[in-house]
C-alpha cells in the first residue's frame, strides 16, 4: 500500500513496505543520502529527521508510521545559499572532524532550538547526549548550537 506524506516540502507517495524504517524510505527510496545510518537501535542519532517539527531517530521509525506527515532532513533544512542558522554556525565553529554524525547532531540542535531557543548549556547538553560523536566535538557541538541561537535571535 503507497504512504503519501511531505518530505522536504514536496509531497512524494512512496510505494514501499509500511513497516520499512523511515531511513531506509529516505535513503533508499527518495535518494537523500544526507540522514545517516548508525546503529539501527535509534541509540546514536546519526539518522535523526524532524517529523511534524520533532526530533525523530529514523532507523526506528516505520514508514507507514509517518503517513500524511511533513518530514525534513538534513537536505531541507537549508540550502548552500541560505543555511539554516545552525548550519552557519557549524560551518563556523568548525564542529565537523569525520562528519558522520553531523547531519543527525544539526537536526538534533534545530529541533531544541525551534523548541527552545535560549537553552543554557545544560539544556544543550541534555537535548543533545542522544546524538553520538565518536570523534569527540562535543565542546564545539555546544558552542555551536549557543551560536545558533544567537543568530536565530538576530532574524
Amino acid at each position: 500500500m503507497p504512504v503519501t506524506l511531505t518530505v522536504n516540502g514536496r509531497t512524494e507517495t512512496l510505494d514501499l513496505p509500511p513497516d520499512m524504517p523511515l531511513l531506509w524510505a529516505l535513503r533508499d527510496g527518495m535518494n537523500l543520502t544526507g540522514t545517516k545510518y548508525g546503529c539501527g537501535v535509534a541509540a546514536c542519532g546519526a539518522c535523526t529527521v524532524h517529523v511534524d517539527g520533532q526530533a525523530v531517530r529514523s532507523c526506528q521509525t516505520p514508514l507507514g508510521d509517518v503517513a500524511g506527515a511533513t518530514v525534513t532532513t538534513i537536505e531541507g533544512l537549508g540550502n548552500p545559499a541560505a543555511l539554516h542558522a545552525v548550519q552557519t554556525a557549524w560551518v563556523a565553529a568548525q564542529v565537523a572532524q569525520c562528519g558522520y554524525c553531523q547531519s543527525g547532531q544539526i537536526m538534533q540542535a534545530a529541533a531544541l532550538l525551534a523548541e527552545n531557543p535560549s537553552p543554557t548549556p545544560d539544556e544543550i547538553d541534555e537535548a543533545m547526549s542522544g546524538n553520538l560523536c565518536r570523534c569527540g566535538t562535543y565542546p564545539r557541538i555546544r558552542a555551536a548550537v549557543q551560536d545558533a541561537a544567537l543568530r536565530l535571535k538576530e532574524v
